[in-house]
């Protein structure tokens, strides 16, 4: 039964809201957070102009099923604890995906209000529920599930691994964290600038995992500290969960990509997110951006890395993409964000040389410009250069944000694990792997997309996992030799 006050007709009537947002001539200028979310009078508000269908086709567009509706209803009911428990009912990092989540291509896309309307805004409503408890406190873990005597190791700390983690914490299982890093969250952590994803939001969101009863533990490099069997055949983990990510760099290819000056997204924005640049020189790590910088690209990605080389210092900051903005694939909101920051986009320019000086640094991009011919096999319009457009942007600084594929170290050290592609683990729809017991998901295995997807595979992992685990009905038992008392766990 709808707990809206309103009629369908007035509902329709209210404006979609928008967010509270910086200045962007100050936030230009610093890393703190663009977006301030809704107010709760916005946020009642919006949630006013739900129709609160029968058919809920918003949740049928979540990567992970969130009961769109139901919390929805409790947001106007000012039940905003329990609005956020029904989204962590299948959603284990809501203030992320409050941020950086494409609802507009999911949950939104479908949503029955934006046929004739303008969306329900359901990613700004899900940050709101995820910062009211920020800013009143009130998390409270479920309680504790029945121990079911048996392991996980889950390899890598990103979005798949911290959500494959909490969906079989509740399970009951005993669930390790293995990170490479020395700070948790992946690609969470080193790919997303804080003005878009504040570094404090990851640490909390991870916070919750462990009070579930997962363990995380940093500076252990699967693949050379550990291998896949140790942890399976000498520390007793029952089952393993691939989330390593992919964040070895591709590259274009061109002449000059050698020149000083030259880095690839990855490289700058670890750099500057996980390292500390750009809090220079509190964080001894330097990262030299010049007063013109381009980032080629048109993905999320390139928009952060060209944003923040804006931030660093670049008077001028380019984004060259070989296509139209129609088909650049970053998200709407981060191109407005990025061109009311002072970013000029150089769309259909393709780059075919980086030009140096004699001291080997980067003083020029050539580039020439394209036209849009036939589709490829992707789908999109397949650029063709223009004769005779060949002209130099001049910079001293090229960002590539052209793709990424996975680390090889976990694929080389890890017998009759199949791969694809660059590396990518080959998996089924259940995210099971060519190796019995070992699972994988995220960017490993799709060599790059989304939080929330990576997410879903999580979940999909999760729930393949427990029926390989209890696959023969029966209990398990308890292991000889077992870590610290607890199977599967370091000492």
């Amino acid at each position: 039964m709808s707990v809206n006050p309103l009629k369908p007709p007035a509902r329709v009537k209210i404006p979609r809201q928008v967010p509270l947002e910086r200045p962007p001539q100050v936030r230009a200028q610093d890393f703190e957070e663009v977006s301030q979310g809704f107010t709760e009078e916005r946020a009642l508000l919006e949630a006013l102009r739900c129709l609160d269908c029968r058919d809920p086709v918003c949740t049928k567009g979540c990567p992970v099923s969130i009961d769109i509706r139901t919390f929805v209803r409790r947001i106007l009911e000012k039940d905003y604890r329990g609005a956020l428990w029904t989204i962590r009912e299948t959603n284990s990092l809501p203030a992320i995906c409050g941020r950086v989540c494409p609802q507009e291509s999911q949950c939104e896309e479908v949503c029955t209000l934006g046929k004739k309307f303008a969306p329900l805004a359901i990613g700004k409503l899900e940050r709101f529920l995820a910062d009211y408890e920020d800013e009143h406190g009130g998390f409270q873990p479920p309680p504790p599930a029945t121990p079911r005597g048996k392991a996980v190791a889950i390899v890598g700390s990103g979005p798949a691994g911290l959500t494959c983690a909490a969906e079989l914490a509740r399970l009951g299982y005993g669930v390790t964290v293995f990170e490479a890093l020395h700070a948790v969250g992946g690609v969470l952590r080193y790919g997303i600038p804080e003005f878009r994803l504040p570094k404090r939001i990851v640490d909390e969101e991870a916070d919750r995992i462990r009070a579930l009863g997962v363990a995380i533990l940093t500076n252990v490099l699967v693949g050379r500290t550990l291998t896949i069997d140790e942890l399976m055949e000498e520390m007793g983990f029952d089952a393993v969960f691939l989330g390593t990510g992919a964040g070895t760099p591709t590259f274009m290819g061109i002449p000059g990509e050698g020149l000083l000056g030259v880095y690839s997204a990855n490289e700058f924005l670890t750099r500057v997110n996980l390292m500390g640049a750009w809090r220079f020189p509190e964080y001894d790590t330097p990262v030299k951006v010049g007063r013109e910088a381009a980032v080629v690209g048109g993905g999320n990605t390139a928009m952060d890395a060209i944003r923040t080389a804006k931030r660093l210092g670049a008077e001028r900051a380019y984004l060259v993409y070989r296509r139209s903005r129609e088909e650049m694939p970053a998200r709407v909101e981060e191109i407005h964000h990025a061109e009311e920051e002072g970013i000029e986009l150089r769309l259909l320019t393709n780059p075919v040389r980086v030009l140096g000086n004699r001291s080997g640094w980067v003083e020029g991009l050539e580039c020439v410009r394209m036209e849009l011919g036939e589709p490829d096999e992707s789908g999109r319009r397949r650029p063709v250069a223009v004769p005779g457009s060949e002209h130099v942007l001049r910079v001293q600084t090229v960002i590539e944000a052209v793709g990424q594929k996975p680390n090889p170290i976990v694929q080389a050290t890890t017998p009759g694990l199949a791969t694809g592609r660059n590396g990518v683990v080959r998996v089924s729809d259940s995210q099971e792997t060519s190796r019995p017991g070992v699972f994988a998901g995220g960017d490993v295995a799709r060599g790059g997309a989304t939080v929330i997807l990576a997410m879903r595979d999580g979940r999909r992992a999760a729930s393949a996992i427990h029926e390989y685990l209890t696959r023969d009905g029966s209990p398990p038992a308890e292991p000889e030799g077992a870590m610290s008392g607890e199977r599967g766990r370091l000492s």
